[in-house]
């Protein structure tokens, strides 16, 4: 079974930049034809995709965080990894990583980390 696993700091300060990664067992980040995704929730509100990176690495970004997120790889570690700069307490949030696809014209995501929470906080 595919399992995604986030990792990093719990706590960040306002303007210093987040960083997560995503370690993935079970299931190669350069397969064909997955994507790998971050997704956050901040408290109370809905799932919000931040970008993903795609099995031959092309990366894409929510036009919304497109300015302040970078995702990359590792592909001998079989890892994706998040950094939000310059962030401020409105992304504080629940942080998930997870499997993409698409099948049609339906995007799917059957794969997911359980979630690491990030408080930014002075």
């Amino acid at each position: 079974q595919v399992h995604l696993q986030e990792s990093g700091p719990g706590l960040v300060k306002p303007s210093q930049t987040l960083s997560l990664t995503c370690t993935v067992s079970g299931a190669s980040i350069t397969t064909n034809y997955y994507y790998w995704s971050w997704i956050r929730q901040p408290p109370g509100k809905g799932l919000e995709w931040m970008g993903a990176i795609g099995y031959s690495g092309r990366i894409y970004y929510s036009p919304s965080l497109k300015n302040r997120t970078s995702i990359s790889r590792d592909t001998s570690k079989n890892q994706f990894i998040l950094r939000l700069s310059s962030v401020t307490p409105e992304d504080t949030a629940m942080y998930y990583c997870a499997r993409e696809g698409s099948y049609s014209d339906y995007d799917f995501k059957d794969y997911w980390g359980k979630g690491t929470l990030v408080t930014v906080s002075s």
